[in-house]
């Protein structure tokens, strides 16, 4: 039970036993007492006023004082103009930790019996993936933990667009300018290859306007089945998807259901169809269909080119139907950067109109883009970071650094390269999730990797730092141990209460979809703890049921440490 839903039940008995009224426990307000005031929790006493028939201090005197009396979980009361703010006796503070510790399962909250599908990644097949696709992957990795957390049924979904356009671009320009070049030929991995390929046509086609007039051929050919240009197309994506396996694997990234855009363009093109057919759509004299969104006061809204291809939202209508019929979803959240939020505003209305009621289930959780300190990425004049080169050059930083400390001496060298990816992952992931999704960020990656402050590192090292003291535990503890025998200190009831404040956390993000609310919670608890241990001799404590007592208490939040780190994708060292 937590601390709210505690005084809740026992306001309600209260005003039943003061003034013989039934309130409903659920109607009663209370949240974390202002830091200003006295108290930990405060119960609102306006709305009560109607029943006591006085006034607001006098309200809150008499339920504060019959608290007191008869509730041995809470030790005192202050009454503020309609507020009453009630502090825990250092009974409930252990009672708290006893039931978290017992508690296999602490922040993981009730099923909704709820379905969500959460789409992330979607990566174009023209270029390897980058910083921006990093913050993408792990924004939606870390979402989709949250609403598991959350009690959801969750699916991890991709869409790859692999085909349009931009993907023509970088075929055109192997078959011009790389004199069939392969991976294997040129060393490179297959993605970064045609990542490549995509440079070396934005710079043609700057010196020679008219190859854009070939690409759209080639466009055409590839919907009408052309072989050559299949063929070519199939070679070149299977190296992309390759590369972006090894990339995926290297964040720690999977995925339940991987969508193509080659299979569901068609579907898009028959719902186009049926907007047709519904007068939701209307074709131009060249051939192209728009959608006017004027009166919902946006613009016409292209849905086919007047060759008959298609564009993102034409195969983006036609997966959210097949998803919404094929899984019977309840929501669908895209992640997808903030310079979308016009195409996905777009898609719900256009869903809408198609007359299709779980338009309004769909959620773009929209990002900022990921900046270097010179300024914006851009992939088609190859000015980005690689994802690859960046966790590559986080594990070197985490090693350089791990050296420095001298601290691994006896450890082998495999046990060694495995901290220093974990390291150097968790540094990554920590500085990108921590900062809220809709602001646009600036990277750091010598920032990221600091071990103090909050960072990734800092919060892997305190993890390793309890488990090091409980490895020199002599004593056996557990639960049992959190008894009333025992007086907590102010430091250890502030731990207790920062622990108890976990299961709100999870919620809390994932009604915002902010991992950034978890990263920021788990921070502050490992702070918390440094400051308790700097102050607090844990095994040099001569009262065994005292050393128990902190000892199970440090276990408590080095397994809420991991809890909270794995919804961000993040492990926790047990040495570094």
């Amino acid at each position: 039970m937590t601390a709210e839903l505690f005084i809740q039940q026992k306001a309600a008995q209260a005003i039943k036993a003061i003034y013989g009224a039934d309130v409903p426990e659920a109607s009663l307000q209370v949240s974390v007492t202002r830091k200003e005031f006295e108290g930990d929790y405060t119960l609102v006493t306006f709305p009560l006023l109607k029943i006591t028939h006085q006034a607001p201090d006098a309200t809150g005197n008499a339920i504060g004082q019959w608290l007191v009396d008869n509730v041995p979980e809470i030790a005192a009361f202050n009454s503020v103009k309609g507020f009453l703010n009630l502090s825990f006796s250092a009974l409930y503070w252990n009672e708290c930790l006893q039931a978290i510790a017992e508690d296999a399962s602490f922040g993981q909250l009730p099923s909704t019996g709820r379905k969500v599908m959460v789409e992330f990644s979607s990566p174009n097949t023209n270029k390897p993936l980058h910083l921006g696709h990093i913050r993408n992957n792990l924004l939606g990795d870390s979402v989709s933990r949250l609403l598991k957390a959350c009690g959801n049924e969750v699916i991890k979904a991709t869409l790859v667009n692999d085909r349009g356009v931009h993907i023509c671009k970088s075929m055109y320009a192997w078959e011009k300018l790389f004199n069939g070049a392969t991976p294997e030929s040129t060393g490179k991995k297959g993605d970064h290859l045609v990542g490549d390929c995509y440079v070396a046509y934005a710079k043609l086609e700057k010196e020679h306007p008219e190859v854009l007039e070939d690409v759209h051929k080639m466009l055409v050919d590839w919907e009408k089945g052309d072989q050559h240009v299949r063929e070519l197309w199939a070679m070149m994506n299977g190296w992309v998807y390759a590369g972006f396996d090894e990339t995926y694997k290297a964040l720690g990234i999977s995925f339940d259901k991987v969508d193509y855009e080659h299979d569901t363009y068609l579907l898009g093109k028959e719902l186009v169809q049926k907007g047709l057919d519904m007068g939701v759509f209307v074709k131009d004299p060249d051939g192209s269909v728009w959608c006017d969104l004027t009166a919902d006061g946006l613009d016409r809204k292209l849905v086919l080119r007047g060759d008959g291809t298609s564009v993102y939202i034409t195969q983006d209508l036609g997966t959210a139907e097949r998803r919404f019929a094929n899984y019977k979803l309840d929501s669908h959240v895209y992640v997808v950067g903030n310079e979308q939020d016009y195409h996905f505003q777009v898609l719900k209305l256009i869903l809408g109109k198609l007359g299709f009621d779980w338009a309004d289930q769909i959620y773009h959780l929209s990002y900022g883009m990921v900046e270097l300190p010179e300024g914006k990425m851009k992939s088609r004049e190859g000015t980005v970071v690689d994802a690859d080169d960046l966790i590559q050059s986080m594990y070197e930083e985490a090693k350089k650094t791990s050296e420095e400390s001298g601290k691994l001496a006896d450890m082998d060298e495999k046990e060694k390269d495995a901290l220093y990816h974990m390291i150097g992952l968790g540094a990554l992931k920590y500085f990108i999730i921590k900062v809220d999704p809709k602001k646009t960020m600036l990277f750091n990656p010598k920032e990221s990797i600091d071990f103090n402050g909050n960072t990734g590192p800092f919060i892997q090292y305190t993890h390793a730092r309890i488990c090091s003291i409980l490895r020199k535990a002599t004593v056996p503890y557990g639960p049992e141990d959190i008894n009333a025998s025992v007086e907590p200190s102010a430091k250890e009831i502030r731990l207790t209460q920062l622990l108890s404040l976990y299961p709100g956390k999870v919620a809390e993000a994932g009604a915002a979809l902010s991992p950034a609310i978890i990263a920021n919670y788990a921070y502050e608890l490992a702070k918390e703890f440094n400051q308790y241990y700097h102050d607090t001799p844990i095994l040099k404590e001569e009262n065994e049921a005292v050393l128990k007592y902190r000892l199970e208490l440090i276990d408590v939040l080095a397994r809420t440490l991991r809890s909270a780190m794995k919804l961000l994708g993040i492990d926790l060292p047990e040495r570094m």
